[in-house]
């Protein structure tokens, strides 16, 4: 018998029922619909968000400029990621993935609450911090906890992250219609509350089944003495109150918060490469699984700073290029953000089983990734078709953003499967927040970078983005060989 039959029976601990879900440990199902709300909730309040910070007082926004706002929602977005670290160090050393999970849907859900109910930038401010330290932490121990369901040589486990994924997807498709629904009817704050309420039910559902997860997530695997916490948490109290003398000081703006956000997830990236790859802890195959994820901390990086546009640039070409009249209605341009959710559910499965069907035939981790990033190239390079056209169908959208879900689904379910695989044993959580960090790269790029978009020089700037992420993809297929190597008999 297979080993991946084996794990669905009873005496296996990561499945002790037996019961499966299409094929998946029964577990996979549950966090599934947990993770389903919490997108549920991130991507219907930032579906509205950039357009709250930049629309004028009389249509309910606080009225910032273009650029300023895009900073703001790439900068928020880099954080969401970048707290990833902290994330991994309270689930490796602290308190464990699974109780890091819950108490970060908690901060999660009152971070909603804030931007609904404090007026201003006040609950802005309080609303982000909130839903950056808790989607961050969320995100890290998350992949832990599906990684916990699958031995390491399982051949099921990307497909049952593609699962997973679809999940997010569902969140991500029907957040923005309700809360783009709940703007165009009550407010804007009335859309926050309706992510708030999303966030409620998946809290919900994972207080009444996280019992039900592997014992080993239930522990602290590398726990922390008590003069490393007391160290941590000075670190804390040290970086806050230095970022709140720059604020009061003037030297971080929301016109320039992203250039901050960027330097400082460089930085943790740095540190947190060098605790995995010194870690005496980390023997030398891990260490070589390390170094030979680098290339593709690098290459993620480059293809989420294209693909995280669609919350700052296409945003805004979203609002002020397309046709939003469809059936004779006039609809809000955030819901383009659907659309991509969509083709993610239609393409999900079909992505789940070419893998499954392939198993070892399947291309390589670094050759999905060569295609990955340059698939969302060619994307960008689609949107130089309709330039010159004041207003442009939405249709085009449509394809742009399809061909961004196939490179998406080529590439980032193979990314957080890789990062597990890849995991030094005694480090999963913080392998998994470096992984993050390039995300939250890319996303700070994605704010940083739509400043030099305009409508007047739109032609020079999808050709550049797109040249630089297909030429990048080339490139790290050319050093697949090497890297494949260093995997050490990982695919």
């Amino acid at each position: 018998m297979s080993s991946h039959i084996a794990e669905g029976t009873e005496a296996d601990p990561r499945n002790p029922s037996g019961k499966t879900f299409f094929g998946h440990p029964r577990m996979l199902a549950n966090l599934f619909s947990v993770e389903m709300w919490e997108r549920f909730s991130f991507y219907g309040m930032q579906g509205i968000l950039v357009y709250y910070l930049y629309y004028s007082a009389a249509e309910g926004g606080l009225g910032l400029d273009k650029a300023a706002a895009t900073g703001i929602i790439g900068a928020y977005g880099g954080m969401v990621y970048l707290m990833a670290i902290l994330g991994g160090y309270l689930g490796d050393r602290v308190f464990g993935p699974e109780r890091t999970l819950f108490y970060s849907a908690v901060a999660i859900m009152f971070g909603h609450l804030a931007l609904s109910l404090i007026p201003n930038f006040a609950g802005v401010i309080i609303g982000l911090i909130l839903i950056a330290v808790g989607s961050g932490c969320l995100k890290t121990n998350a992949s832990v906890l599906v990684a916990s369901l699958y031995d390491v040589k399982d051949m099921r486990r990307e497909a049952g992250f593609t699962v997973f994924y679809m999940g997010v997807n569902i969140g991500a498709l029907v957040g923005p219609l309700f809360t783009n629904t709940g703007w165009g009817i009550f407010g804007f704050h009335f859309g926050f509350l309706l992510a708030a309420i999303g966030m409620a039910l998946g809290l919900l559902q994972y207080a009444l089944t996280r019992k039900n997860l592997p014992e080993s997530v239930h522990y602290v695997n590398n726990p922390a003495n008590g003069r490393q916490k007391g160290m941590f948490v000075g670190g804390l109290v040290v970086a806050v109150v230095i970022v709140l003398i720059l604020c009061m000081l003037g030297l971080i703006t929301p016109g320039n918060i992203s250039n901050w956000v960027i330097g400082l997830t460089l930085a943790g990236a740095i540190v947190l490469g060098y605790i995995l790859i010194g870690s005496k802890k980390t023997d030398e195959t891990e260490h070589s699984r390390v170094m030979a994820f680098i290339p593709l901390w690098i290459g993620n990086a480059v293809f989420w700073s294209l693909y995280q546009q669609q919350f700052t640039v296409m945003a805004v070409y979203s609002d002020s290029r397309l046709d939003w009249h469809l059936f004779g209605l006039e609809f809000k341009p955030g819901l383009f953000q659907s659309i991509n959710p969509v083709f993610i559910i239609l393409l999900g499965t079909v992505f789940a089983t070419m893998w499954t069907k392939l198993g070892n035939r399947q291309p390589s981790t670094v050759t999905k990734f060569s295609l990955g990033m340059v698939g969302v190239g060619i994307a960008f390079l689609i949107f130089l078709l309709p330039a010159g056209h004041h207003i442009v169908s939405l249709w085009w959208l449509v394809l742009i953003l399809f061909v961004c879900t196939i490179s998406e689904l080529t590439l980032s379910p193979t990314g957080t499967s890789a990062t597990t695989r890849f995991a030094p044993e005694a480090h999963k959580a913080q392998m998994m927040a470096w992984y993050w960090t390039s995300v939250a790269m890319g996303t700070a790029m994605s704010g940083w970078l739509a400043q030099f978009y305009s409508e007047p020089n739109e032609v020079p700037y999808f050709l550049t983005m797109g040249l630089i992420s297909v030429v990048a993809g080339v490139i790290l297929w050319f050093f697949r060989k090497p890297i494949l190597t260093m995997m050490r008999g990982l695919k």
